[in-house]
């Protein structure tokens, strides 16, 4: 990293790749656009994991999750990364069926899993994010 100590953009692209599991989780929940450089992220990290350590929560504690009726989708995902972002070695599959779980039963992305049964995390997400995006756009 000192070999780049000029350039923030790229020590915060490396620093983003030394991250795994928990950590890596909790990168990909800061809003876009939210660190401006490397002592910004240096600063949020250290606070993240440092002083302030919450109680480890276990795989289960995502199924008290459940979608408000007048929340969207977007918060709804959301308020559940974040959640799912303190579960350390959380199983892809129990992710995808607590999230599925705590939807509302009339929403349609909830059928839609039901038939993508076997969705890779990432095709799960994608997904998610394509029927947010449109419930987006179907409001404004």
């Amino acid at each position: 990293m000192t070999l780049y100590i000029n350039d923030n953009a790229l020590m915060c692209k490396i620093f983003a790749t030394t991250l795994q599991d928990e950590e890596q989780d909790w990168f990909h929940t800061l809003p876009p656009r939210s660190i401006r450089n490397f002592s910004e992220i240096s600063l949020v990290f250290s606070k993240e994991y440092s002083f302030y350590r919450s109680i480890k929560k276990k795989s289960d504690h995502l199924f008290s999750m459940k979608n408000d009726p007048n929340e969207s989708l977007h918060t709804y995902v959301k308020r559940f990364k974040v959640k799912k972002a303190k579960i350390v070695g959380c199983d892809n599959s129990i992710v995808c069926l607590a999230f599925r779980m705590g939807l509302l039963v009339d929403h349609p992305l909830s059928k839609e899993l039901i038939m993508g049964e076997n969705l890779s995390l990432e095709n799960f997400y994608a997904l998610v994010e394509r029927h947010s995006l449109w419930e987006e756009e179907k409001r404004s």
